[in-house]
């Protein structure tokens, strides 16, 4: 059975030095660990962790180091710079349009972290936080969203996982097209499909280690980068067939990510939807959703706390043209891709 519990946690860490992001931090310090790469438990790799940061993200070395002294955990500092962490693939469906970001994220509850953060870094950032202070999705106060999906292809290389990325440009970006032009220059471990919102246009890049950054003519993105998808990733993901579906739906339509084949109940596999954001960047508000529940945060008014919510409850789906409704068709997995943080 799919369904199940998961707790989701809200919390403001302003700069990050009042203790609030470290008590945070410290708590998860032992998963978050597992996430450094071999090469970044040595000393050369620390240095050259370091050095890329500084590089590619010179405006947050400050809030690096403030923050690496508040973790005070052996290694902490460069784990915070995300430049030498394990690869991880997800699943994931987003759409921008009509000043909104709209997304759901598939993954493994065991594995997402679940924390909606309001932190005050070099400017106003919301936005659901994992690895640290890294970023799955969130908007800052000049009314840019930022938003990840998995390319889709396991391939791997020197750079940064992306939820730093993200981080980056909401803490120094205010457009889309300023927020293209600096991930144009950041190099990104993993193929990611990122789609960015302002109030005046939509954006979706395709990024990687083996391919310069692609400005796509679609404003929405699932898990592939180049058609045709083998048959093979197309039956353990279905890329293809939620990126028609999210097309099809829309920015506007919610309650089409809470219905397959957009929410997907591959929990098991890692493909499971945790959660749905809806950003109103220009409004400066967030709603989080799931089957039966709603929660939603501002700038203006930002409540921490948590909530304890059911993940993979079966909406009542839509009938498709064959009589069979989208939940009650078989879903194979191939045992030869696996999602892993």
């Amino acid at each position: 059975m799919s369904e199940r519990q998961m707790t989701f946690r809200a919390l403001d860490i302003g700069d990050g030095t009042d203790g609030r992001w470290a008590s945070h931090t410290q708590a998860r310090w032992p998963a978050a660990e597992g996430w450094l790469s071999e090469e970044g438990r040595t000393p050369e790799g620390a240095q050259r962790a370091r050095a890329l940061f500084e590089t590619h993200m010179p405006e947050l070395v400050p809030v690096l180091d403030r923050l690496a002294v508040q973790l005070d955990r052996p290694g902490g500092d460069t784990f915070l710079t995300l430049a030498l962490v394990r690869p991880f693939f997800s699943g994931c469906t987003q759409i921008g349009g009509n000043g909104t970001l709209l997304r759901n994220y598939d993954f493994s509850p065991e594995e997402c972290e679940g924390t909606i953060v309001s932190s005050h870094f070099l400017r106003p950032v919301i936005g659901m936080q994992d690895a640290g202070w890294g970023l799955l999705d969130g908007m800052n106060d000049a009314g840019l969203a930022v938003s990840l999906t998995f390319g889709g292809r396991f391939v791997h290389g020197p750079g940064f996982a992306v939820l730093i990325v993200l981080r980056y440009l909401l803490e120094t970006c205010a457009t889309v097209d300023e927020a293209v032009a600096r991930l144009a220059t950041i190099p990104v471990a993993i193929p990611q499909n990122i789609t960015l919102v302002d109030s005046e246009q939509v954006v979706t890049v395709h990024v990687g280690p083996d391919i310069p950054l692609t400005v796509t003519p679609d404003t929405c993105a699932a898990n592939h980068q180049h058609a045709p998808v083998p048959e093979e990733q197309e039956r353990f993901s279905r890329t293809q067939e939620r990126l028609r579906a999210v097309r099809a739906s829309g920015a506007d339509d919610v309650e089409a990510m809470l219905r397959p084949p957009l929410y997907q109940y591959s929990y098991d596999e890692g493909l499971g939807t945790v959660y749905t954001a809806a950003y109103r960047p220009a409004e400066g508000r967030v709603t989080y959703v799931w089957p039966g529940e709603r929660w939603e945060q501002s700038f203006e008014g930002f409540t921490p706390g948590s909530r304890t919510v059911t993940i993979g409850g079966r909406a009542v789906p839509p009938a498709d043209p064959a009589g069979a409704s989208l939940a009650d068709r078989p879903h194979t997995i191939s045992s030869s891709f696996q999602s892993s943080v």
